[in-house]
């Protein structure tokens, strides 16, 4: 059997059933042996009928001594069976599953598992599991409950887990004990090993695609090797308004050393709100400038790309390079590509044309599909590729996605920066905290989590619903209302009035995120911060802070204030995100669907020495893969589905 095939090759798996799989995350027959129990239950104990009493759950094996269909008062099926064993008999009942009758037969030996009751005056098993004959899979063991979702038992998933694990022979370089142990073992005991195992096999997959990515990467040859003009470019920095960080030159001489040997870039800059990476990105352009290279820079948000068109333009126009900016609502001459060296742009920039791109540089890529970066890549001949991010990524989850970047890390903000004073504010406050902004007399952003009020979290605030709130507790100040349901037009206006001065409240769904920088507005408040895991958090904190002003941020919520005390004491991202994946996992940290962050089913990003045995073992399997057919086929499927479009 192919494990990688999909898992329509089972016998009775069609197009319905497989719908209702994928929802569990399973596509494959691979997939189906790592749907993971998240409880079992200890149905091994066989118990006597004579012995057992009222309010047991219990096992019990016997024969069937008679079964049959009766009517209830409301006109309902009950179906009645007497079981016994060596010791006596019991009553057994079912409601409305008529079906039984034709399925259980008088005389057959039958495995029955549930509750005993008093039904009537006497003792009943009411609604037991049941299996019929000797070669038992769901009784008489210890028995895997898995997640379920609606068509799918685990019953179901049991009959055809446990047929492909007795046929089972060749799974190298995985354990099959380890899985014949994790769905059905023969003590407790034997999970947690079988399930670190498992978790091994899992990161496994990921660090070989990674080291696959980077093997492939290193074998790409420049067509042109950049030449770094140091001279220029130390000139270029010393005309900067301000001074680099210790970690900004240490991450400049790092690209530069990069963008100067004969193989194609590619690594992650990962640095804090405001710790100046795009001065950085900027440096690297200007080196691709000087080789007469062209450089892209992709934003995830119309928002940012503005931003950064805005920050790219200052820095370099004294240089006499020009900057252009391409989004969904640019008109821009067909010619202008061929002329700027840098281009900005949202995903509208990837449907243009350039001459010369000899470096891409991505921000936030993890809001990118795998489709759209390769797309951004294909734009240059084997061009540099430098990606960005303010997402604080701790150390294990860049080991394990990022197995394939080099990793630059700023870790220092630039001199002036004063640390943002923050609060966690319980609802009894609110009124003080309102009042306290009205003498700040400074802009102040309101982030909600929710557009709209949501009907089952009505004690959420929502951005429009805050918004018509605030207009009255602040009937003095002006007011703007920010949310992503706006279009680029809207937002441009509102954040232009905002950065005027015109409005004195931003009202916002947590879209300000990235992307606006403000450096008159002094307050951030966040409405139910316990929503939100402590590295997004300290994201919406960056965009107050940015000046050499005292900035505060917040934090509205009545509940989990423990783990939110840690951003009263914390002003490192990387540091929240640490004790965030310890605290909640990494689901919670960055939301996957919004982040790409991929689910293990087993594994966990918090174990940091599994994860650096993994990757050792996996550097030493790449070089003989040839002997691995399995591992090979899962690898190439993973290649196949990453492409697809998000």
């Amino acid at each position: 059997m192919d494990l990688s095939s999909p898992i329509t090759t089972l016998p009775g798996i069609g197009s319905i059933m497989a719908k209702k799989l994928e929802k569990l995350g399973i596509k494959s027959v691979f997939d189906l042996l790592y749907h993971i129990p998240f409880r079992y239950e200890d149905r091994s104990k066989i118990s006597s009928i004579s012995q057992i009493q009222p309010g047991e759950t219990v096992t019990i094996i016997g024969k069937i001594e008679s079964i049959k269909n009766d009517f209830t008062k409301g006109r309902k099926f009950i179906q009645k069976a007497i079981v016994s064993d060596d010791s006596g008999s019991i009553d057994v009942i079912w409601f409305n599953q008529t079906y039984l009758t034709r399925t259980l037969k008088a005389g057959d030996s039958v495995t029955l598992y549930g509750k005993v009751e008093f039904f009537g005056p006497k003792k009943t098993l009411v609604s037991p599991e049941y299996e019929i004959g000797n070669n038992l899979i769901h009784m008489g063991r210890i028995v895997p409950i898995y997640p379920e979702t609606a068509g799918v038992s685990s019953k179901w998933l049991r009959a055809k887990i446990f047929p492909i694990l007795t046929t089972l022979t060749d799974f190298s370089p995985f354990d099959i004990q380890s899985l014949k142990n994790i769905h059905f073992p023969q003590s407790l005991d034997q999970t947690e090993s079988a399930r670190r195992r498992l978790a091994k096999d899992e990161l496994l997959l990921l660090q070989l695609s990674a080291l696959i990515h980077r093997q492939s990467w290193q074998k790409t040859r420049l067509s042109h090797i950049f030449s770094v003009p140091y001279p220029q470019i130390r000139q270029f920095i010393a005309n900067l308004p301000f001074t680099l960080t210790l970690s900004q030159n240490k991450t400049v001489d790092e690209i530069l050393t990069d963008l100067s040997t004969p193989n194609p870039m590619n690594r992650l800059l990962e640095g804090d709100v405001g710790s100046g990476k795009t001065i950085v990105a900027a440096i690297a352009a200007y080196a691709a400038h000087l080789n007469n290279f062209q450089t892209l820079i992709l934003a995830p948000t119309q928002i940012l790309a503005h931003q950064h068109y805005q920050t790219l333009k200052s820095l370099i126009d004294p240089f006499g390079i020009s900057v252009g900016l391409i989004t969904g609502n640019s008109k821009l001459d067909a010619k202008r590509y061929t002329l700027d060296a840098i281009f900005v742009g949202t995903h509208a920039l990837l449907s243009k044309k350039f001459d010369s791109v000899g470096l891409i540089i991505i921000d936030e890529q993890h809001r990118f599909g795998v489709a759209q970066r390769a797309l951004a890549a294909s734009k240059g001949e084997s061009p540099h590729i430098l990606t960005m991010t303010a997402t604080p990524i701790p150390r294990t989850v860049a080991l394990t996605l990022y197995g394939d970047l080099d990793l630059s890390v700023l870790t220092d903000l630039p001199s002036g920066r004063i640390p943002v004073k923050t609060w966690v504010i319980p609802e009894h406050k609110r009124s003080a905290a309102y009042e306290w902004i009205k003498s700040q007399k400074t802009q102040t952003f309101i982030v909600c989590p929710f557009i709209e009020e949501s009907e089952t979290l009505k004690s959420v605030k929502a951005a429009s619903a805050e918004f018509a709130k605030l207009a009255q507790i602040f009937p003095h100040l002006k007011l703007g209302l920010l949310h992503g349901k706006l279009k680029a037009k809207e937002k441009e206006e509102v954040i232009h009035k905002f950065r005027a001065g015109e409005s004195d409240i931003l009202v916002s769904t947590p879209v300000v995120e990235v992307g606006i920088d403000i450096p008159d507005a002094t307050v951030m408040i966040i409405e139910a911060a316990e929503r939100f895991g402590l590295a997004q958090l300290h994201q919406l904190r960056g965009r107050v802070g940015r000046s050499d002003q005292q900035s505060y941020c917040l934090l509205f919520s009545n509940s989990d204030t423990d783990r939110l005390k840690a951003m009263e004491t914390h002003h490192s991202g990387l540091e929240l995100a640490e004790i965030d994946l310890k605290l909640r996992g990494p689901g919670n940290i960055y939301g996957t669907t919004q982040h790409g962050l991929p689910r293990f089913k087993v594994a966990s990003y918090q174990d940091f020495d599994l994860i650096n045995e993994v990757k050792a073992e996996a550097a030493k399997i790449l070089p003989d893969l040839k002997k691995y057919p399995l591992l090979r086929s899962l690898l190439q499927e993973a290649k196949m589905q990453e492409v697809q479009p998000n």
